[in-house]
Parts: C-alpha cells; structure tokens; sequence
C-alpha cells in the first residue's frame, strides 16, 4: 500500500493539484476581528488584505492535534499504511507540534518533518514526495526526498512594510531592520526556518529588481546545461501585477526551469507580511 502525503495549508497547493495527488491538507486558523476562520476553507487572501488595509485585529493559529488525526485516519481508511506529514517551519509556527502528537495516536505510523521554511518551497517538495511515494518509495524515502528538497530550497521575499511581521511575532532577526523601517524597503529570506533580512534599498523598484537578480543567483544563474533543473514559485499578496511580471523576467533569464508559476499567498502568511509582498520560491529538483 502506498505512503501519503500531509501538509498543511501554507504550503499553497491548488486544489486541483492536491485532489491529482491526494494529499491530505490540514488547514491553519486565521482570527479577524475576533471571529476565527480556516485558511481556504471559510477565509482566503482578499478578506485578510482588506483587514490589514483596514487596521481590523488579524493574528493566526495552529490547527488543534485533532484535526490532524482526522485526517491521518481518512487516509488509513483510504488504503495507507504510511504517512509523511510536511509541515511549515517550527520557527514560525507551532503547527508541527499538533502534527507530532496527532501521530502518536495514529491508527498508521506518521513520520513528521519539519520543512524549516513555507510556502510553494515546501509545497514542491511535497508534491516530489507524492510522486515518489506513487513509484513505490518507502515513507523513509519519500521523507528523505522531501527534506533534501526542502533544505535545497531559497524564499527570498519584499515586504512593503515591516510592521506586519512585527505585529505577529515573526521578525525574527530583521527587527534589525526596524529602526529605519520608515527609509527603506526590506528584502528578506528564510534561513533555517527563520526570517532574516537580506538587504535594504530605497524604493520598492529597486527591491523588486534585486528580488530578481536574487532569484536568479539562487537558481544557478541564467546558463549552463549542468544545472539542476528548478521550479519556481512567484508569490504575492494582492499584488498581482507585479508578480506576473516578475515571473516573466525570471522565466527569460533561467534556462534550466521546471515549473515556473504565479501563487498568491493565502491567508495566514498573509496576515504576517501584509499586503504588497511579493516572494520568490526557488525550489531545485535534488533529492530524486
């Protein structure tokens, strides 16, 4: 019987692409104006951004450990007799820790990994593990797959404003950055699960051009038959535009893509860096 696959809903995937795949997909909570909601299920990107605009109270949640064993049970019923549960960073969230005591109680083993990042980066090495796990890979190798392509993932990302991450908790190392927050606009990346600022520029054009020249290093460079093939993500928050722009500079100058796509990013992630960001997932195809 097969390994399936778990992630939570910061991972981005479509609902057509998880439907192709079946993989279980365990919603994380978001609170706006004190009512809580579940990302896209009763809540998406376009209510979250309207609450920020607006200045409505927007904090997010962990899904309970009962949620999880719901759907580690669906899945048993379905025919697995293994899971591998990919999760976002510990770091940023405490999600993992419902995922960890969910299996414990699991009517088949559950092994969890922590992805340390969000994101289509994670949500690409979760599709590369469901396809393993389709060719017969063991849970310990889909697991391995998963992590290898995980760690050998870049998010680099430009927010238009600090203030949202600061409000929940997420800065992280780039509280540096706040004292002149009002002067600058900030580029910043994930390092081992946690954000941390890359560099500072004057104007949201210029950080948008360095969002790609970053993009493009962390994909290899523009050349080069040798390169491993990537997949990448182009990710904003009520920014469309921008983002599909973007995606059409980066696909003219990285010759060794996979797949290359525009996803908008959902509600929790949302509510942390705020409306106007925009993030570049880089996802090398290792691991395989």
């Amino acid at each position: 019987m097969p390994t399936a696959l778990v992630t939570d809903s910061t991972a981005y995937l479509s609902p057509d692409r998880v439907a192709e795949h079946g993989i279980g997909v365990v919603p994380l909570h978001v609170v706006v104006g004190g009512t809580e909601h579940r990302e896209g299920v009763d809540i998406g990107s376009a209510e979250v951004a309207d609450a920020l605009r607006a200045f409505r109270p927007v904090s997010t949640s962990r899904p309970s450990p009962q949620a999880f064993l719901e759907v580690y049970r669906q899945l048993a019923e379905g025919g697995a007799d293994a899971i591998v549960s990919v999760h976002i960073s510990a770091d940023m969230s405490s999600t993992i820790g419902s995922a960890q005591l969910a299996a414990q109680q699991s009517p088949v083993p559950v092994t969890v990994v922590d992805s340390r990042t969000m994101g289509m980066a994670m949500g690409y090495a979760v599709l590369a593990g469901a396809q393993a796990a389709a060719g017969g890979a063991s849970a310990e190798e889909v697991a391995a797959l998963v992590a290898a392509r995980c760690e050998a993932s870049t998010v680099v990302f430009y927010v238009d404003t600090l203030e949202h991450l600061r409000r929940g908790g997420r800065i992280g190392k780039a509280s540096a950055l706040l004292g002149s927050a009002l002067a600058i606009k900030p580029i910043l990346g994930l390092s081992d699960g946690a954000i941390v600022p890359l560099e500072r520029v004057r104007t949201s054009s210029k950080a948008i051009a360095r969002l790609e020249e970053l993009a493009v290093a962390a994909a290899g460079g523009a050349e080069g038959a040798d390169r491993v093939e990537v997949d990448v993500a182009v990710h904003h928050l009520d920014s469309s535009d921008r983002a599909e722009k973007l995606a059409e500079r980066l696909r003219s100058r990285i010759d060794h893509l996979g797949e290359l796509e525009v996803v908008e990013l959902g509600a929790v992630v949302g509510a942390h860096v705020g409306p106007g960001t925009l993030a570049v997932a880089v996802c090398p195809r290792v691991g395989g």
